[in-house]
């Protein structure tokens, strides 16, 4: 028999901006587990009436005044930010996790079965906006688009929040405002000329809100989570932002209910955390970031120990698994493993290294092996199947570790 937990987002069982093999568990669990976890946005202080306020787990999390930060250690720098001076861990590193979940017997080479049975928005608390919920979309600095502006201001950042249905009802979502960045002060004194440090408190006395934007335009809502991940082994804290081989900021649309995420173990309890939710985004997440919207999730986490894999899919896994009802798909990066192929200092140096060619390059292969290992086909074969029968696309730009994916209909083998 299954246990089903609850695990809150608070500031006592959240990590912000960072993994961690020596973090300690704030949930233990056995194989075959339902666990119901709370996901805030990191974007939630780009409309404060709207994502945080009257909600007292978001107000826990994003609590800071000019005593008190409640979750310090946002990123995976320096914890006296003392390279940039921006704050606690340097903003190298922006997603809240909540977690990390410890999965008794979990071992270096099994591999956590993540089943995704539900997924809810989490609604506004505030009465104003009863019934609805909120995200938030920026078209930021380290987006695609940012230095190919036709219209000025040039350069600039543009925050876009965008409305959906709380009880699910309504399948698309809104824009209802947007606004420039402008120059915001944190709590603690910081002046932050981009969006560059993750939880600073937006003031919109300082900025100009446009309605009436992206009229008669229904975005479908595809809500998942961004960070679905396993702690990696390589350093003690590892940067949210690029995904690896242990999964993590993948952000692919199709980790949603329904899916299974297959991740390969790396540290003992394999330390499984949950972050970045969506609400929608499309392939490549141009511009920065998706529609950024709190979400609860229902998982079963299911521990596959190494000596039972032979002969499946999940044999030899050494990256990022997802399966739905339909297809199999393989995630591709820049770099498999960037940790351990840029040496000491792969954190800082996988965001210059970034191209789809690599990325391409990573998916071809992992698909070939999937082929090769689990269908029993020849290389040839393989290679040919590939090129008439298996979608290639472009999943991130943004997230430092280029993506790409590589979709199998589970059809063409029936």
């Amino acid at each position: 028999m299954s246990t089903h937990h609850l695990l809150p987002a608070t500031a006592d069982t959240v990590h912000w901006g960072y993994f961690s093999r020596v973090l300690k568990p704030v949930l233990s669990v056995a194989s075959g587990d339902l666990v119901t976890i709370e996901a805030l946005t990191h974007h939630a202080y780009d409309d404060h009436s709207r994502m945080i306020q009257g909600d007292a787990g978001a107000e826990s999390v994003f609590l800071w005044t000019r005593d008190k930060k409640n979750v310090d250690r946002r990123g995976a720098g320096p914890a006296d930010a003392s390279l940039y001076g921006r704050g606690s861990g340097e903003g190298r590193g922006v997603h809240i996790c909540t977690g990390p979940v410890y999965v008794a017997g979990a071992e270096p080479g099994d591999v956590l079965e993540v089943r995704i049975l539900d997924i809810k928005p989490r609604g506004c608390a505030n009465p104003a906006y009863a019934g609805r919920a909120f995200g938030s979309n920026a078209a930021a600095w380290w987006g695609f688009h940012y230095n190919d502006l036709l219209t000025k201001p040039k350069p600039r950042e543009v925050i876009t929040i965008y409305e959906i249905d709380a009880a699910g009802d309504r399948s698309w979502a809104r824009a209802v405002y947007n606004y420039r960045w402008m120059p915001q002060i944190d709590p603690f004194g910081v002046v932050h000329q981009t969006i560059d440090y993750p939880g600073v408190p937006v003031d919109h006395r300082l900025v100009e809100e446009r309605h009436g934007i992206l009229k008669g335009i229904r975005i479908p809502v595809r809500p998942h989570f961004g960070v679905i991940a396993v702690a990696p082994s390589e350093a003690e804290y590892v940067d949210t932002i690029p995904p690896g081989y242990f999964g993590g900021n993948i952000d692919d649309w199709r980790i949603g209910k329904g899916a299974v995420m297959y991740c390969p173990v790396a540290v003992p309890g394999a330390l499984f955390s949950v972050g970045d939710p969506h609400a929608s985004q499309g392939d490549s997440e141009l511009c920065g970031t998706a529609i950024e919207c709190s979400l609860t999730g229902t998982f079963q986490l299911i521990l596959r120990k190494r000596e039972t894999l032979s002969g499946t899919p999940l044999a030899e896994l050494c990256y990022p698994l997802l399966e739905t009802p339909d297809e199999w798909i393989v995630h591709g990066f820049s770099f498999a493993n960037y940790l351990a192929e840029l040496g000491e200092n792969a954190q800082r140096d996988i965001f210059a290294r970034s191209s789809l060619d690599g990325a391409m390059r990573d998916a071809f292969r992992k698909m070939r092996h999937f082929l090769m290992r689990t269908k029993g086909l020849s290389e040839d074969e393989s290679i040919s199947l590939m090129s008439v029968a298996v979608d290639f696309g472009v999943t991130q730009v943004v997230d430092g570790n280029w993506g790409i994916h590589g979709i199998l209909k589970k059809a063409l083998f029936e």
